[in-house]
């Protein structure tokens, strides 16, 4: 599931996006879950609130108060780097300050809906293309697409009814699921993450602070480390360390 922000200040033009992605889905069986903004205002205090980020933002560039390209700007100063955002304007003279936001598509107005099913599709094709930064897990009933980086640990939870329970935790939202922490930490093992405990894996990315026997992540959330992994943790993090090229803080 793409998570997708819709931003314009025409709610035929919202709906016109909207209906054109829930036909891809239809077409392609890929899920969208769409949200709908009238302000580049709105749009912007979704993500200053901590919001949960979206893949992709397709916004309108003339609006009233907060244009679009001001919109991803700001988003963009919020340390909002990945979003792949689409550009819909009748006025082709704001495309060279669109570059300013890393755009992936600028488009003029009208846009026939076919041409823009078209780009959403390429962009889906990138986002394939770099199925190794995503994690696809089901929880409850949805399918949920999560940045690698976006993770910060995934925990063995306890649970008397559901065999297997995992948390998946990111800075913005704990998602129930299951699966095998052997699995995971294999399956992740080149890719930042580390198992230092028989029911932890953490995202060194996230990690602030070693202090005896556990780590201190993003968000103030802190875990055990097992006491027969506490040498290989500070010797990987320590290579990890280097090969970033930042110091570290001692076990």
């Amino acid at each position: 599931m793409y998570r997708v922000a819709v931003c314009d200040d025409e709610e035929q033009h919202r709906e016109l996006v909207k209906r054109t992605l829930i036909a891809l889905s239809i077409k392609t069986n890929i899920e969208f879950e769409i949200e709908l903004y009238h302000s580049g205002e709105q749009l912007t205090a979704h993500y200053e609130q901590d919001g949960a980020p979206f893949h992709i933002l397709i916004l309108d560039v003339e609006m009233g108060g907060m244009n679009g390209i001001m919109a991803a700007r700001r988003i963009r100063e919020l340390k909002h780097f990945d979003e792949q955002i689409i550009f819909l304007t009748s006025y082709p003279e704001y495309m060279v300050e669109s570059f300013d936001v890393i755009t992936f598509q600028y488009l003029i107005k009208p846009v026939a809906p076919d041409l823009l099913e078209e780009k959403i599709t390429k962009l889906l094709h990138y986002f394939q293309a770099q199925e190794k930064k995503f994690m696809v897990i089901k929880s409850g009933y949805e399918e949920v697409v999560l940045r690698y980086d976006d993770i910060i640990a995934i925990e063995a939870a306890k649970s008397l009814t559901v065999k297997s329970k995992l948390h998946v935790i990111t800075a913005t939202q704990v998602y129930d699921s299951k699966g095998l922490i052997a699995d995971y930490a294999a399956a992740l093992k080149d890719s930042n993450f580390l198992h230092i405990h028989r029911s932890i894996i953490i995202n060194l990315l996230h990690v602030k602070k070693f202090s005896g026997g556990s780590v201190l992540m993003s968000g103030g959330m802190e875990f055990p480390i097992g006491r027969s992994k506490i040498k290989e943790v500070k010797d990987f993090y320590t290579k990890f360390m280097i090969m970033k090229g930042h110091s570290y803080d001692s076990i």
